[in-house]
């Protein structure tokens, strides 16, 4: 049994062992609500994050600092931020990071929106929370080039984050106290 396109061998052959054990309508009910998922769940049309509606909670939450946005490569990331609770601003998911070797480049991103959504002049800081690999530290300085016309403060977060680690794998409090203690993103250059 090969794996399913994104799933691993192993974790394809466990479900497949649970689905077997379970009755024939909860297999269908579980296969439905799949479907139901796919066609009903989409990308926020502001930040890409996903969305039963055409914006996300977050983008629909008035409380929300509308001044600042977090930039993330996954919708994972959001998820990471958003469970230390310390962070209340908006979210920008790029749906990956620049990465050559695998065919990634600047147009594959969703890079021209978070520009417009800088222009509008709405926005004071841009937060990179992007990995500390060669993608994540490619990606945030071609944004950082991209941005440094539009004169808005752009700030890293502190990288209590491993070198080469990812943010979904990071403690809440890690990340939270990265969020936090963010630096402007000049000062990494400078490294």
């Amino acid at each position: 049994m090969s794996g399913l396109p994104g799933i691993g061998r192993k974790t394809a052959l466990r479900l497949v062992l649970e689905l077997l054990k379970r009755k024939p309508e909860e297999v269908k009910r579980f296969s439905e609500a799949f479907i139901q998922m796919r066609e009903h769940i989409h990308h926020c049309s502001i930040c890409h994050n996903l969305s039963d509606e055409e914006t996300c909670s977050i983008c629909r939450n008035a409380s929300r600092d509308r001044s600042t946005i977090c930039v993330v490569s996954d919708i994972r990331d959001v998820m990471a931020i958003e469970s230390t609770e310390q962070y209340k601003g908006l979210y920008h998911v790029l749906g990956g990071l620049i990465s050559p070797m695998d065919g990634v480049g600047p147009s594959d991103l969703t890079v021209d929106d978070l520009l417009k959504r800088v222009g509008s002049g709405e926005v004071q800081e841009i937060i990179f929370a992007l990995s500390a690999t060669m993608e994540g530290e490619t990606t945030g300085f071609f944004l950082y080039k991209k941005l440094q016309p539009l004169e808005v403060k752009i700030s890293n977060i502190a990288r209590g984050v491993a070198v080469g680690g990812e943010l979904e794998y990071t403690d809440e409090v890690t990340l939270g106290r990265s969020i936090q203690l963010r630096t402007p993103y000049e000062s990494s250059l400078k490294r």
